[in-house]
């Protein structure tokens, strides 16, 4: 019988893990042939708490009903309709599939449902503000369903859209796709960033930097938070369990926001155009899972 030896693994080779990618980018610098141990560390250092097999099947019930949220509401996307309409129908639908609205009074937010017509980047409250023709509307859902959440939302036409609104919904549902394309074990959640910041500045958009991605699944807001700009390279490594957000913001103009004195809904400074798509994900052993899927 031969000998046991000691197998040396360059940074460049393929991770032992059998992840297929490189060792640098995968089990480098931490202690991969123990889960228990990772998952210590990452909720020690980090906050994370890494989602179980229990809790990754809660989240996908939230997702399932968070995007029959949005089904129920496309039909009532179309001019003259008040956003305060689709926060009623987002609120009663919810409560009638056994589910609670998790923005309702979250830190004082006063409405079931987030809002945002034109230039207003996120956190629109419903009210009597009605849609029009060649308007562009994010409705931004979470659901809470026995305990768990998922957090989902998309941008809208209303009518006929213009070349500017069909632009910037365009580049903002690329930017996410260009999120989810980093998504995986190895990678950081710069990586994730840096793709969305570097797409859409190359359309001649700008990406929101004030709001973030973040984790979700047991909690509303939960750690990490996902920057949709930065470095390739930067902050947390992705490993399996993880569950978060990517919902990247992306203005037609430049990326400055004003926060309204309601102190909850963000417009852009120059008034120009904003988007966003957002899903709930899961990083698994190979890749990423959406908990919240749709056509990017």
């Amino acid at each position: 019988m031969m000998k046991n030896k000691t197998l040396k693994v360059n940074r460049n080779d393929p991770c032992p893990c059998g992840s297929g990618f490189k060792y640098k980018k995968c089990c480098l610098g931490k202690n991969a042939s123990d889960p228990k141990n990772l998952k210590a560390e990452y909720a020690d250092k980090y906050g994370i708490r890494l989602k179980q097999p229990a809790d990754i099947e809660g989240i996908k019930r939230a997702g399932r009903l968070a995007l029959d949220i949005l089904d129920r509401v496309v039909p009532e996307i179309r001019p003259g309709v008040v956003t305060d309409h689709i926060n009623t129908l987002v609120h009663e639908f919810t409560l009638a599939r056994g589910g609670v609205s998790a923005p309702l009074n979250y830190r004082g937010f006063p409405k079931s449902v987030c809002v945002s017509i034109n230039e207003v980047i996120c956190h629109g409250i419903p009210g009597e503000r009605a849609l029009q023709d060649g308007d562009i509307v994010n409705v931004d859902v979470t659901p809470i369903l026995d305990g768990y959440y998922a957090d989902v939302s998309k941008t809208f036409f209303v009518g006929t859209p213009g070349p500017e609104a069909k632009k910037i919904v365009g580049v903002a549902k690329k930017s996410l796709a260009q999120g989810l394309s980093m998504a995986r074990p190895g990678n950081t959640v710069g990586d994730i960033g840096w793709a969305i910041q570097q797409y859409a500045e190359k359309q001649g958009c700008s990406v929101v930097r004030e709001f973030v991605g973040h984790g979700v699944g047991l909690e509303f807001h939960e750690p990490p938070q996902i920057f949709h700009f930065g470095r390739k390279g930067d902050g947390i490594r992705l490993i399996p369990g993880m569950v978060f957000t990517i919902e990247p913001m992306i203005n037609l103009g430049k990326k400055e926001l004003v926060i309204l004195d309601d102190q909850w809904t963000a417009v852009t400074k120059d008034g120009s155009l904003s988007a966003q798509f957002e899903q709930t994900i899961l990083i698994t052993d190979h890749g990423f899972e959406s908990l919240t899927p749709f056509d990017v």
